[in-house]
């Protein structure tokens, strides 16, 4: 039961930032800065409309294409999004960065990530997030081995963020590699020490180990950081309970309850 509440309490999401380029002859083509400047500010439809308008003065350019892919994917339109990838790539066939946002939208429509996370890294994409990325779709594909030889090279990449090392500890959740995962949350917490969802996951391991009294403390740790998360209230319910705290337990599951229903 409790791989299924911490993976609702890690529910395994890409990151934000965007592969966005500003194009070899971007100086050329006005739009192409004025599109930029918009998506940068989060006024996605006006991007869009400038980089359609670079595209009007110059249909062969494979970064205006690209960025607007980048933009429509901001706005969900993943199907748009990966029309705009897949003009970059024909015009640009050794585009890291379009095959690897064209992944991204690929993941979320659960169309064949993968290869395309591969191709950017084959081209030449050097990046923590790309492999974190590839990680992420390989381990919703069962594939946890694969996942963490991914997170262990972007750990190798950007050894000081916390979140890597988060996005490995679900593989080793799924592989009942309890006490890998709290190595990985230990290093989250040194990190960034206020990050609570790590003390919930690292509460939850120990909890898998029977080790209810480390949960317990872990949970409350986090209750501090973030004291409206329902979800640990429960947990930190079920490991009382399991040490007779029945009164406890009662308490903490009318917290929960009432956090669910707010």
């Amino acid at each position: 039961m409790f791989k299924k509440l911490i993976a609702v309490a890690f529910g395994t999401i890409f990151g934000v930032s965007l592969a966005v380029s500003p194009g070899a002859n971007a100086a050329d083509n006005p739009f192409i800065k004025s599109g930029n400047a918009k998506l940068d500010e989060g006024d996605l439809r006006g991007a869009i409309a400038d980089f359609g308008k670079a595209i009007e003065l110059n249909p062969n350019f494979a970064n205006a294409y690209n960025n607007r892919g980048v933009a429509k994917s901001k706005l969900g339109d993943e199907r748009g999004a990966i029309a705009d990838f897949d003009r970059a790539i024909e015009l640009k066939p050794d585009y890291a960065e379009a095959y690897y946002m064209r992944g991204r939208a690929k993941f979320m429509l659960d169309d064949g990530a993968i290869a395309d996370f591969d191709e950017a890294i084959d081209f030449g994409l050097d990046d923590a997030e790309a492999y974190t990325d590839r990680g992420v779709a390989k381990s919703k594909l069962g594939d946890e081995r694969g996942a963490i030889a991914d997170f262990d090279e972007a750990i190798e990449l950007g050894p000081d963020d916390a979140e890597a090392y988060t996005d490995r500890r679900a593989a080793k959740f799924e592989l009942d590699n309890y006490e890998g995962v709290m190595a990985d949350f230990d290093k989250a917490i040194e990190l960034k020490p206020d990050y609570a969802e790590a003390y919930t996951g690292r509460g939850a391991a120990k909890f898998e180990l029977d080790d209810y009294e480390g949960a317990i403390a872990d949970f409350d740790k986090a209750i501090e950081l973030k004291p409206d998360d329902a979800g640990v209230y429960f947990m930190r319910g079920i490991a009382k309970d399991n040490l007779g705290d029945h009164e406890g337990a009662e308490a903490d599951f009318e917290r929960a309850d009432a956090y669910y229903n707010n």
